[in-house]
């Protein structure tokens, strides 16, 4: 009888351990694949844009202040332009994350000028064919502290530093003037100016699993500074809707823009430049 009783309670207790062991990989899996964005150790975004952009800019010359340059108006606006962006976090625990972010724009074109164009010592003349290379880079490492960390939402504070290099190259004929104020033609000029800023910004990120497959995230991000010969204004607002079609990967759309404005006062770059974008990214989602 004790050996029968005892044969059942080890059944028993083996069912429950079995149980156990079986019901871990599903207590695991219970969350749903939107909540996956907010609990995985490593979630990246990566897709193409179709941005609007803006680039103006004043480049003073050694012998005279120049007067500011619409790059948009004299080559063209590019709302039909595809540019690219990744985003990737780093969730080290539920309140330490760390966030890493790299945007990439370039853009070749050329027109014959309405009017001249005075870009440093160099002055590209009105009427003549002038060609516009611009690439454009953001690359941004963050430190992100989730203030408020639940199931379903979550709210947090990011520092961290953006890091933007401008490059504009023209080339056309164009006079070039030196020190002295003396112009000489050159029928094929080129010139190039490239200004790398760094500067930290604050910003605030909410995200919400509002469905099962269904994730809304907002973030905003801005500095205003006056450091080491740079004058500098950072906007950044991006908001997007991600569609969880598995448990790890998923599609998104949004909408980002940025803005930078600057006064530069350094022995490579005399003026004003202000660059902007804005418009819709689509990218692929990844949550392990």
């Amino acid at each position: 009888m004790v050996s029968r009783v005892a044969h059942r309670r080890a059944s028993l207790a083996s069912s429950a351990l079995l149980a156990v062991c079986m019901s871990g990989p599903a207590l695991a899996q219970s969350s749903s694949p939107a909540q996956s964005l907010l609990d995985s150790s490593f979630v990246f975004n990566v897709g193409g844009f179709a941005v609007s952009s803006d680039l103006k800019g004043r480049l003073n010359g050694q012998a005279a202040a120049n007067p500011d340059v619409d790059f948009d108006k004299s080559f063209g606006r590019e709302n039909d332009a595809n540019r690219f962006r990744a985003d990737a976090l780093w969730r080290i625990t539920p309140a330490h994350h760390l966030r890493f972010m790299y945007f990439d724009d370039k853009r070749n074109t050329s027109r014959a000028l309405a009017e001249d164009i005075k870009w440093g010592d160099y002055t590209f003349l009105a009427g003549s064919n002038v060609a516009l290379e611009r690439k454009l880079s953001i690359t941004e490492l963050a430190y992100e502290y989730a203030f408020v960390h639940q199931p379903t939402y979550e709210v947090a504070g990011t520092f961290g530093v953006h890091y933007t290099e401008q490059q504009i190259t023209l080339s056309g004929a164009a006079t070039v003037t030196d020190a002295n104020g003396v112009a000489t033609s050159v029928a094929a000029a080129k010139t190039s100016k490239t200004l790398p800023v760094p500067l930290p910004v604050f910003g605030l990120r909410a995200a919400w699993a509002v469905a099962p497959q269904w994730y809304l995230e907002a973030q905003g991000q801005w500095f205003k500074a006056n450091v080491d010969g740079y004058d500098g204004k950072v906007t950044d607002i991006r908001a997007n809707a991600t569609w969880m079609f598995s448990q790890h990967f998923g599609l998104g759309l949004g909408y980002n823009r940025f803005s930078t404005r600057l006064n530069v006062d350094r022995p490579a770059f005399d003026g004003t430049l202000r660059v902007g974008y804005a418009g819709l990214q689509v990218f692929l989602t990844g949550a392990f």
